[in-house]
């Protein structure tokens, strides 16, 4: 609470944690600011929101008003027109003009004597016009000389009460008693991929056609305008450092490498060099630049995964011992979960005596990158580094590059999951990879669209990842792929998928999620035509997200009522309804179910009776409907899912606006 005199101002809105931490919104976004303002007695006020552009010394105002009377809840918007950290604050001072407008209107309506009043009032005025700049003051001058030429209270009360004259008067009031709320609230201010894209997931190293043998960044560049043709975003690739040799991982994760194996991605660092560095194999700086200028002339931004930590090998450990931790016996300590161990794999000690080096070296890692033309980082195991570390990592690259994008690999704990989201991070994995069934995908996106979390945290559905083959997949079929592709792209307006998706890859090491013969260990060739891809589909999955801004959102998603446990119904809208998608999901990939869809006619401003046209985007068809209970058979194999346009028949008017 921020009080001063008479005024007290509560609850300023959006806030997080009291203004701890920032909320997020992208460029071209609205941000509502809402603020409870009381003051005794019966004058009135008048508010501003306080805001600062990033870069901007010079703080500039939005007006404010009364949205709610009865409760003094006020609420002002301000344009984010700039990428980076705004900042934004309440204002409130007693409206003197405003209140003996509103107190002489009154005596006017009673019928009382109203001359002493307007004495009262032209002092205002006139106080004003002493402190107004030329033309203003010459304005309020002509006034003034008019109310002394006439000597009807009614004419006076006239010139007084003129709207010209309130807008002038606003501009010039005395904020005497002005009350401001603190300047710690912030919001940071993304590019739009970072509520709204589409990733797909490829290891370089596995785009080739000869078996035993690493593919090159040509390689990937041929691979780009087929992943552009499915509609994707973002090409996103796993770390592609040189591999350590010290403890390599073989095939399926084995303990002992054979010659010929790889190693695993993660292991960072070798003689030819660290985080920096490119893996030999794959090519030079010069052929990743081609691969970014390639990628970006097919519409595809880059995200390069960064994981901080390293094999033995790594030229830190001999540059830089101080920055890791040693066992008692001398020997250099090796990552651990156990009774997981992870030998080609050590880790870095954030929290050490050199933390300071350390971390400029990390933040200069980044900045190698990002002058290499990538602006999206996935981030591996977040969790596992101090929360201040990425707090000011984030906040130290976005000051200089507002541009970037940081997603949040984080299999975690809910509440730590939500802190990294809090501490700056762009964008977070979820939990979706195991929310199958309707009473959980209800609950988990409801959680993730309300409160604190719909203001940090941007959720990422990916519908797998080199580490994760969901039982769902595995045993689901041809259907469970389609199923989870149309949840994950429609539920989330931010969704990936790992390659191998589109062709139904389903083989697992028996008993786990882990992929047989993963590619995290082995290289892999890969036949992108083989039979039973899906490949149309996540076209024009995507051709329909990209056609449709309601599916842009993630916070205007509503759930609906669906008269079958395996059949999911929901909605997202845009603010004016000017686009309306309604999706149905059988979540059954094995049998056909028929549910009563309930559509939100309501919520759009239409009827029982009013007519509406839905447009099945997946099939083509067109109906013209009226009433909201519409029955509707989902066959896995056929059809597992139901995408509907709606719109008013004949461009109806909506009678009630969204939002």
């Amino acid at each position: 609470m921020i009080e001063s005199g008479s005024i007290i101002i509560t609850d300023i809105t959006p806030r997080i944690d009291g203004g701890r931490f920032a909320v997020k919104r992208v460029i071209g976004d609205r941000l509502e600011v809402g603020a409870t303002l009381v003051r005794d007695g019966h004058d009135r006020l008048s508010a501003v929101v306080r805001y600062r552009r990033p870069g901007d010394g010079d703080w500039q105002e939005a007006p404010m008003v009364p949205v709610d009377p009865g409760l003094d809840r006020w609420q002002g918007r301000v344009s984010l027109d700039r990428l980076g950290r705004w900042h934004y604050t309440v204002e409130a001072w007693t409206d003197l003009f405003g209140s003996w407008r509103a107190d002489i209107a009154k005596r006017q309506a009673a019928g009382q004597a109203l001359a002493l009043d307007l004495l009262e009032g032209k002092a205002l005025v006139e106080a004003a016009a002493g402190r107004a700049a030329a033309p203003e003051r010459l304005r309020l001058a002509r006034l003034l000389d008019e109310f002394a030429a006439v000597d009807d209270d009614d004419a006076r009360l006239g010139l007084m009460l003129s709207a010209d004259l309130a807008q002038l008067m606003d501009r010039l009031a005395v904020r005497a008693d002005a009350t401001r709320g603190p300047t710690a609230f912030e919001v940071v201010v993304d590019r739009k991929p970072a509520r709204f894209a589409a990733w797909y997931e490829m290891f370089a190293r596995s785009q080739g056609t000869v078996p035993g043998r690493s593919a090159s960044f040509d390689d990937a560049i041929r691979r780009l305008p087929e992943i552009a043709a499915l509609g994707f975003d973002v090409v996103y690739l796993p770390p592609i450092h040189p591999i350590g040799h010290t403890f390599r991982k073989g095939a399926n994760n084995a303990e002992t490498a054979g010659p010929a194996d790889p190693g695993s991605p993660y292991a960072i660092g070798a003689a030819e060099g660290g985080h920096t560095a490119i893996h030999p194999d794959l090519g030079t700086l010069d052929d990743f630049r081609r691969f970014v200028a390639a990628a970006s002339g097919h519409g595809l931004e880059v995200a390069l995964d960064i994981a901080l930590q390293c094999s033995p090998d790594h030229p830190w450990i001999r540059d830089h011992p101080e920055w890791f931790r040693f066992r008692a016996d001398g020997s250099i300590r090796y990552a651990e979960n156990p009774p997981k161990k992870y030998q080609d794999i050590v880790n870095l000690d954030f929290l050490g005596p050199h933390r300071q080096a350390l971390w400029a070296a990390i933040r200069e890692v980044f900045e190698f990158w990002i002058a290499e033309g990538v602006q999206t980082f996935r981030i591996d195991n977040p969790h596992t580094k101090p929360l201040d570390f990425w707090e000011w990592l984030i906040r130290e690259l976005q000051a200089r590059h507002p541009e970037v994008i940081f997603l949040a690999e984080a299999f975690t704990r809910p509440q730590l999951m939500k802190a990294l989201a809090k501490v700056g991070f762009t964008q977070s994995y979820t939990y979706f990879t195991w929310r199958t069934f309707k009473d959980e995908l209800t609950a988990y996106l409801t959680e993730l669209t309300a409160g604190t979390a719909a203001e940090t945290l941007r959720p990422h559905f990916f519908t797998n990842t080199p580490d994760i083959l969901p039982e769902f997949l595995q045993k689901g079929g041809r259907p469970a792929f389609v199923i989870r592709l149309v949840l994950a792209a429609t539920l989330s307006s931010l969704y990936g998928i790992y390659n191998g998706f589109e062709l139904c890859e389903a083989t697992a090491i028996p008993g786990t999620e882990e992929y047989q013969d993963s590619e995290k260990y082995q290289y892999k060739v890969w036949d992108w035509d083989r039979p039973g891809h899906i490949k149309e589909i996540i076209a024009a999955i995507n051709r329909i997200r990209r056609e449709n801004p309601a599916l842009h959102e993630l916070v205007t998603l509503r759930f609906h009522e669906a008269d079958h446990e395996s059949v999911l119904f929901y909605s997202k809208m845009t603010e004016d309804c000017g686009n309306v998608i309604c999706v149905a999901v059988n979540l059954d990939p094995f049998e056909p179910h028929e549910a009563m869809l309930a559509f939100p006619l309501g919520e759009i401003g239409l009827g029982e009776a009013d007519p509406f046209e839905a447009e099945e985007l997946l099939g083509g068809t067109r109906h013209l409907w009226t009433g909201s209970g519409h029955r509707l058979r989902l066959d896995p194999q056929r059809n597992p899912a139901a995408i509907y346009r709606i719109a008013g028949w004949k461009r109806v008017d909506y009678r009630t606006p969204c939002g």
